[in-house]
Formats: C-alpha cells, sequence, structure tokens
C-alpha cells in the first residue's frame, strides 16, 4: 500500500498552554491534540500517567492553566505522509519570516496556511521546523498561537523565564496585539466599533472548534477601526486586549461585518466577490505587537508587513 497507510510513532512531544486553552479540560485538550487516536487509548494513557503535565500526573478533570507544559508521549499513528524534518524550502522560508530576534525570543511573520504546531493531521508546523532549525533553543516555546489561515506576528520564547514573562504579559494587560482585517460592506456614521461580547468554545462530533457569542462564554475585547473604505468592503485595524479562540472572526461576524474568506463564521457570497479581486485566503494578519521585553522590561513594538498577495487584492479593490 505504500505510504500512505504507513504507520508511524511519533517522538514526544512538550505542548505549553496558551490562552486559547486556559480552563480546558486535558482529556479534551487532548482529544482536539490527537485527532485520529481512539478516545479509549487516551483515556488509558492518562490513566497510568503517559499523559503529564508540569512533569506531574493528572485526573482527566484537570483544567489547564497558562504556562502549563503537556506531555505527550510517542504514539502509534497512521499518517499519509510523514515529515520528520522541514524540507529545504520551508527553513529558508521561516528564516527569511524572522523578524525579530534577541537573546530571550524570536518573533516570526507567520505565513498564512502554516499551523503554529503538529496534530490534527498535520505533520510539521512552525514550532518544530523552527526547534528542527535552531536544535541549540532545547527550551524553544510558543508564546501564543494564530489560526493556520492567518499571518503575522508570532512570539517564540527561548527559554522558560521569557516564556512566563510573556505569557504573564499575554494574559493581563502589558501585551498590545494588532490585526489588519478586510471586512464585509461599509459602515455607516463611525470609524470605530468596540466589540465586548462574552465568546464560549465548543467542539462538534468531528473535533471541529466552533465559538459563539454566549453570556456563558467567557469575555473578549476587539476595537475595529477604519483604515480605508474599499469597494464592498473595509480595510481595517483591529485592538484585542483578550486572546480567545477565534476572537476577531467571531466578533466581526457578531456586528454583521465578517472577515474576508473566512470559511468558518463568514460570508460565502462576499467570499465569492473577493475571490474575484484575487483572494484566495482569510484576510487576517496579526500585523504588531507591543510588549515588555522580558530581560529588560523596555517597551518593544514590532510590525510585520502585509505579504504580497494580500496587498494586491487591497490595490484590486481600491482601483
Amino acid at each position: 500500500m505504500g505510504d500512505q497507510n504507513k504507520i508511524e510513532r511519533s517522538p514526544v512531544r512538550l505542548v505549553t498552554i496558551t490562552p486559547s486553552n486556559e480552563g480546558q479540560r486535558i482529556d479534551n485538550f487532548l482529544l482536539s491534540e490527537l485527532k485520529g487516536v481512539p478516545k479509549s487509548h487516551i483515556y488509558r494513557l492518562l490513566r497510568k500517567g503517559q499523559f503529564r503535565v508540569n512533569k506531574g500526573r493528572i485526573k482527566p478533570v484537570y483544567r489547564l492553566k497558562i504556562g502549563d507544559i503537556v506531555r505527550i508521549p510517542p504514539m502509534q499513528t497512521r499518517q499519509q505522509l510523514t515529515i520528520a524534518t522541514p524540507s529545504e524550502n520551508l527553513r529558508h522560508l521561516f528564516e527569511q519570516r524572522i523578524i525579530h530576534e534577541d537573546e530571550s525570543m524570536i518573533i516570526l511573520n507567520k505565513p498564512s496556511g502554516i499551523a503554529v504546531h503538529a496534530g490534527s493531521g498535520v505533520d510539521i508546523g512552525v514550532i518544530e521546523a523552527m526547534r528542527s532549525i535552531r536544535p541549540e533553543l532545547v527550551d524553544l516555546s510558543l508564546v501564543h498561537r494564530l489560526d493556520r489561515a492567518t499571518s503575522g506576528c508570532l512570539l517564540l520564547a527561548k527559554n522558560r523565564k521569557a516564556l512566563l514573562s510573556l505569557q504573564e504579559q499575554l494574559s493581563g494587560e502589558g501585551m498590545e496585539k494588532r490585526y489588519r482585517t478586510l471586512l464585509k460592506g461599509h459602515w455607516i456614521n463611525k470609524d470605530e466599533w468596540v466589540v465586548e461580547q462574552p465568546l464560549l468554545r465548543s467542539q462538534l462530533q468531528s473535533g471541529e472548534r466552533m465559538v459563539q457569542v454566549s453570556k456563558q462564554g467567557k469575555s473578549a475585547y476587539s476595537c475595529f477601526r477604519i483604515v480605508e473604505y474599499l469597494r464592498n468592503s473595509v480595510l481595517a485595524d483591529v485592538l484585542i486586549t483578550t486572546g480567545r479562540t477565534h476572537q476577531i472572526r467571531v466578533h466581526a461576524s457578531f456586528i454583521e461585518h465578517p472577515v474576508a474568506g473566512d470559511d468558518k463564521y463568514g460570508c460565502p457570497e462576499f467570499n465569492q466577490e473577493m475571490r474575484q479581486y484575487g483572494l484566495k485566503r482569510m484576510f487576517l494578519h496579526a500585523s504588531s505587537l507591543t510588549i515588555k521585553h522580558p530581560d529588560t522590561g523596555k517597551t518593544l513594538s514590532i510590525k510585520a508587513d502585509l505579504d504580497e498577495d494580500m496587498k494586491a487584492v487591497l490595490n484590486a479593490l481600491g482601483n
């Protein structure tokens, strides 16, 4: 049958918990991370202590905290394609996309279409690729996540001290994250739209994550500000002070100005129209990060330029 039915044994993985998974039960987290692995097998390994958090055994009802390190043991998984190390093209791409590096962290302008970590049918993600490229950085960890389709500023910590400092900023008020997005339609009589609607995350039987506005959800703040009016759309700057899963996409849909190219929460007709202007992906880009440096405490602001394909869409809409 060849490689398509090959059974591979994955290496040990250490996953650092970010705000997007804060409060999630460990069993639900593992079910989401290990799609294709039987549920009974996951619970059996949990009972045996094979999955660990901060090097300790946990029960299935344990709720994850920011900064927790989850150990996922080697597992037998059936993969269509196994990539143990990044290709030369991928290595070159990531090296070219580093927009800031110092002794404590790396900031990438993440390309769209690449997941931040392996799992859920993804053989290699940003963190696995970067650990392969920089094997000397044994503690290299993701500080936060971006959706696979989202491009832009992605923060990686080189050591535990930096990770905890940056994640503390992420969960508090020390980090400012801004995005650029293309939204459906034109706004009337306002240049700014503040959305403070709580978000509730759920998981379908298929394992797909869905998020909706709900009083039972966690607080979320998004401030949309118009940058430019375009044909049947607006280019907007978005400031978020919380980092909920799919936050900008769900808030944009809530105010009936969904993100262009969003196949989950967006408008199919609008997405089809935007494809005529060359949009082949979701138009959501993490444009800047402002943080306190974990070593010096000084304010650091980093910007990530829009990719050329996004600029071309804006030019087409502007014309």
